[in-house]
């Protein structure tokens, strides 16, 4: 199977479980998104690849990133995104871009977070409530994520996202400082 094979049925499959989700008809998605009907069949079938455009309408219509519409792996805890796997939406001759690094889905608050850890430093956090969600982007050194007292290395330039429902700690077994970006999305209150 091709990657682009991989990635229509990914986004057949994606797309039926969202529309499922957000119980809409073939009907009102195609009206929130601006998209015909046919193609939306289409796309559940696997018959076509929608332009960039017409998937992200299609994402924001269902209320989710287009990471989670075209992501390839249903559930996994902890996703490590590669420098190189990052997606550049926009770009000017200038130098000007968008870069998409990492994503999730998660109602409720967003914490943004600045983390410097120096070598042979570590923090451990408690399990958070259930449906939490860390996205993390190292910028210089290499983290230790521990999650569930499993081990990823997550260089610089790489992204990784993961259930904070779980005991998790970030550590620097590096000889040079850690740097990192954070972000915690915290479930609403219920």
């Amino acid at each position: 199977m091709t990657d682009l094979d991989q990635l229509t049925q990914s986004l057949a499959r994606n797309l039926k479980h969202w529309r499922a989700e957000r119980g809409l008809t073939l009907d009102a998605l195609a009206a929130r998104a601006g998209v015909s009907r046919g193609m939306i069949i289409q796309i559940e079938q696997a018959r076509t690849n929608p332009s960039v455009g017409t998937t992200v309408k299609i994402a924001d219509a269902l209320g989710v990133s287009i990471t989670t519409l075209l992501d390839y792996e249903q559930g996994p805890q902890v996703r490590i995104v590669p420098s190189a796997e990052a997606v550049r939406l926009w770009s000017t001759e200038a130098g000007s871009y968008t870069m998409l690094l990492v994503g999730a889905e998660a109602p409720g608050p967003y914490e943004l977070w600045d983390w410097r850890l120096m070598p042979g430093d570590s923090s451990a956090s408690d399990p958070h409530p259930p449906g939490t969600v860390e996205l993390i982007h190292v910028r210089a050194g290499t983290l230790t994520l521990v999650v569930d007292e499993v081990e990823h290395e997550v260089p610089a330039g790489a992204s990784a996202s993961f259930e904070a429902k779980v005991a998790h700690g970030y550590r620097n077994d590096g000889g040079e400082p850690v740097e990192m970006t954070m972000s915690v999305i915290i479930p609403l209150a219920r």
